[in-house]
């Protein structure tokens, strides 16, 4: 499974070039250009797993650092001030990583 199996290779394009500049990721604005906040909760799982590089279950901040290479190679790395903000919008228990019901709730899906 990849992401553009999810999302339309266009629309991952548009979203990563808005975040081109320095210090200016906002991840509710990105999920919203690159359509993942119009998917089923399936697929908000599905990307979350793919994001997952190492299976432990969890996006940890060194991942997310990464996070707009794993659309795009070749796009820039988060700066530590723009990880650790997206981190701390789902880090349930302070503890520098995202679990999946962390990921879900910043689409508002509710885990079962």
């Amino acid at each position: 499974m990849s992401l553009t199996s999810i999302l339309s290779a266009e629309a991952i394009e548009n979203a990563v070039k808005d975040c081109e500049a320095p210090e200016s990721f906002c991840h509710k604005k990105f999920f919203q250009l690159c359509g993942l906040s119009s998917k089923t909760p399936k697929e908000v799982r599905d990307v979350f797993q793919i994001l997952d590089e190492d299976n432990s279950g969890f996006i940890e901040e060194s991942e997310l650092k990464f996070f707009l290479q794993r659309f795009v190679p070749g796009a820039r790395t988060l700066s530590d001030a723009e990880t650790k903000k997206f981190v701390s919008s789902a880090d349930e228990n302070s503890d520098g990583r995202i679990g999946a019901d962390g990921w879900c709730l910043i689409f508002h899906i509710v885990q079962v």
